[in-house]
């Protein structure tokens, strides 16, 4: 018997770990349209980039964030506690420092105490108005912010290469198992046929 007949597990083993890995290449390749007369040839990703921009803009807008999911988040006690720190911290650096500084003879009539009670008031004020500037802060994110579309937006827009190199960074490893099963089958189909010659 031909001795050739025994590499035929390892030709197969080749034969299916090559043709997922073409399978996996024409995902992405040709980047740009080819024409071959009535028949044209282009990449699954490159040629379908607005379509799978879209289903991935419905999917986070519908499913991961939504505006809904940003409000909740904003309108939450601790933003307005984070809010009334900034101001605070705002105010304190204004009479310590920048009034002083501005107004060095007006400054040395203000007691400590003056300065505490301007700033509390302050406060108080920021208390009142702060969920007022917060919910019209949301108001006015609902009304402009649209997820779905952004996203549809920078995904059209992105190059069949950078396209790519974001999808194969995700699915690299899978992409890899693919082809070693494609591999595995191969061989296991290699070692049938074998076994059939023997038969």
């Amino acid at each position: 018997m031909n001795p050739i007949v025994y590499t035929l597990p390892v030709i197969a083993a080749l034969i299916g770990w090559f043709t997922n890995y073409i399978a996996i290449k024409m995902l992405f390749w040709p980047r740009n349209k080819i024409q071959f007369g009535p028949l044209a040839l282009q990449g699954v990703f490159p040629k379908r980039q607005k379509a799978v921009a879209e289903r991935i803009g419905r999917l986070v807008s519908d499913e991961l964030l939504s505006v809904h999911d940003i409000k909740e988040r904003i309108n939450q006690p601790e933003t307005l506690v984070m809010i009334n720190q900034k101001v605070e911290a705002k105010i304190d650096e204004y009479l310590n420092t920048t009034f002083p500084s501005n107004y060095p003879l007006m400054s040395i009539f203000v007691s400590k105490k003056i300065k505490n009670k301007l700033k509390n008031d302050f406060l108080e004020e920021v208390d009142d108005l702060a969920p007022q500037i917060v919910e019209q802060y949301i108001a006015n994110m609902e009304g402009h912010l649209n997820i779905e579309k952004i996203i549809k937006e920078r995904i059209s827009l992105l190059s069949p290469a950078k396209l790519e190199d974001l999808i194969m960074q995700i699915l690299q490893k899978e992409f890899r198992f693919i082809e070693l099963v494609g591999a595995v089958l191969g061989f296991v189909i290699g070692m049938m046929q074998l076994g059939l010659v023997f038969v």
